[in-house]
C-alpha cells in the first residue's frame, strides 16, 4: 500500500507549479491548489509563492483525512489513492458519490449488501458496503470497482466539456492523466 506522501508527492509533480489558465475556473493555482482553496486554509501570500509544504499538509488534510479516504485504503488501497485523485480534480463529494453509485450497481439487486443513499460521505454504510462487495467478490473486486469508479469519472469529463465548451481545453489532459494509472498502488 502506498502511503499517502507518496500519493501526494505524484499528484504535485503532475499538477507542476503555478497557473493561471484563461479558461480554468479555478483561477490561479499552484502545487495544484487553487487560491480559493488555499485562502480557506489560511495561506495569505502570493499564489505563486505558495510553498510546496503548504500544499502537501493541504492535500492530505482536505483530500485525504477529511473524507476519509483513508479508511477506504484500510480495505482497497489502489481504490482509496484514486478517490484521492478524483476527489482533487472533481471535489471529494464527487469522488465518493462515484463510490456509492458503482458499489450500488455492483451490489446484485441488493443480495450482497444495501443499497446506499448517495449522501457524498463516506460513513459506516459505505465502508459496509465496500467491505461486502470485496468480500463477495474477492482479490479482482477492488480492480472492477475502480473500473467502475473511473468511467463515471470519465462520463463526467465528458459532461462538464458538452455543458461547457471552455473546458474541451482540458479534457484530453483529464482522461490522459487522470483515468487509468492516474493513482497507482
Amino acid at each position: 500500500m502506498r502511503k499517502i506522501g507518496e500519493l501526494v508527492d505524484d499528484v504535485i509533480e503532475r499538477e507542476g507549479g503555478f497557473v493561471n489558465h484563461p479558461a480554468d475556473r479555478g483561477g490561479p493555482t499552484n502545487w495544484g491548489i487553487t487560491e480559493a482553496v488555499a485562502r480557506r486554509q489560511g495561506y495569505t501570500g502570493e499564489m505563486r509563492l505558495l510553498p510546496r509544504s503548504d500544499a502537501a499538509a493541504i492535500y492530505q488534510r482536505l483530500y485525504w483525512f477529511k473524507p476519509r479516504f483513508d479508511a477506504i485504503a484500510a480495505h482497497a488501497p489502489a481504490l482509496a489513492a484514486e478517490l484521492f485523485d478524483t476527489g482533487i480534480n472533481m471535489g471529494t463529494g464527487t469522488a465518493t458519490a462515484f463510490l456509492q453509485r458503482a458499489l450500488n450497481a455492483l451490489n446484485r439487486e441488493g443480495r450482497d449488501f444495501p443499497d446506499l443513499t448517495i449522501d457524498r460521505q463516506i460513513g459506516p454504510a459505505t465502508l459496509a458496503a465496500l467491505q461486502g462487495f470485496l468480500r463477495k467478490r474477492g482479490t479482482g473486486g477492488e480492480a472492477v470497482l475502480l473500473k467502475a469508479v473511473e468511467a463515471l469519472q470519465g462520463a463526467h469529463y465528458i459532461n462538464i466539456a458538452e455543458a461547457r465548451p471552455s473546458q474541451e481545453a482540458f479534457v484530453y489532459g483529464w482522461l490522459a492523466n487522470r483515468i487509468g494509472g492516474a493513482a497507482p498502488s
